[in-house]
């Protein structure tokens, strides 16, 4: 053991692709010395500062809060979303969940609704326009109301506050076997049907949030829960439940 952590010996087998339009490959790269204690960006960013000094093009990836917050760090690991450790983001983890002489393979996200845009970053901006679809809420905004002037009871708080702490990052989509989105939109369908400021356009949002989905191309949910063993804020499936609920509600409405 040193001061750094044990130090591991990878081979590291990365997914490269120039563009959009260009056939995509493999590429290996061996790292020496990594120590457990550093994260999974950190070893990325360490094998880029390897290439840039050996004059090759480093590997594109997104990243940007790199604590657990954005959802950028959008990485298939060994065949898993963001890797082998549950409810953990790809910047949240470390490279003590990995062992000496061991082969990872990185990849990215795998959906025609997120097209690669360059090596491991796709483009997401999909799940933009589903949010964008379901409008604004019309409540008026300004200062803080007084505590408890909009009653809300608290499994109703609890449930709205598990769903909004989803962070978009996709590994729902990329776990699925049909590329489905149905666990990110449901989450923030759910996030406003479950609070009284979300009322007023309870119904034109369920409408156009699943219609959104389903025009970006992502497949349909065939309840297997992948998704929710993926998701590293761990949202529940019950949110799918709950906006296939509100959707058959809106649209039995929308026919009056």
């Amino acid at each position: 053991m040193s001061s750094n952590g044990t130090l591991l010996n990878l081979t590291l087998k990365i997914w490269r692709q120039k563009s959009r339009s260009e056939k995509g490959y493999i590429e290996t790269h061996e790292m020496k010395g990594i120590s457990t204690e550093i994260s999974f960006l950190e070893m990325l960013d360490t094998l880029n500062d390897k290439l840039e000094r050996s004059g090759k093009a480093p590997v594109v990836f997104d990243h940007d809060c790199r604590e657990g917050i954005c959802g950028m760090c959008s990485l298939f690991i060994n065949g898993q979303p963001h890797g082998p450790a549950k409810a953990t983001t790809t910047c949240q983890l470390h490279m003590r969940e990995f062992s000496d002489g061991q082969t990872i393979f990185i990849e990215p996200w795998r959906s025609a609704a997120f097209p690669v845009v360059r090596d491991l970053r796709v483009d997401r901006s999909s799940f933009d326009r589903i949010i964008q679809s379901g409008g604004y809420t019309s409540i008026k905004t300004g200062s803080a109301p007084d505590a408890h002037a909009i009653p809300v009871p608290k499994e109703n708080a609890d449930l709205a506050m598990d769903a909004a702490t989803c962070i978009g990052c996709g590994a729902c989509v990329a776990a699925c076997k049909n590329a489905s989105a149905s666990l990110f939109t449901s989450a923030k369908v759910s996030q406003l049907a479950l609070l009284p400021q979300g009322q007023v356009e309870r119904t034109e949002r369920a409408l156009n949030m699943v219609a959104q989905m389903d025009e970006e191309g992502f497949g349909h949910c065939t309840n297997e829960s992948e998704c929710e063993a993926a998701c590293p804020k761990e949202i529940s499936v019950e949110n799918i439940a709950r906006m296939n609920r509100e959707y058959l509600r809106a649209s039995a409405i929308s026919r009056k």
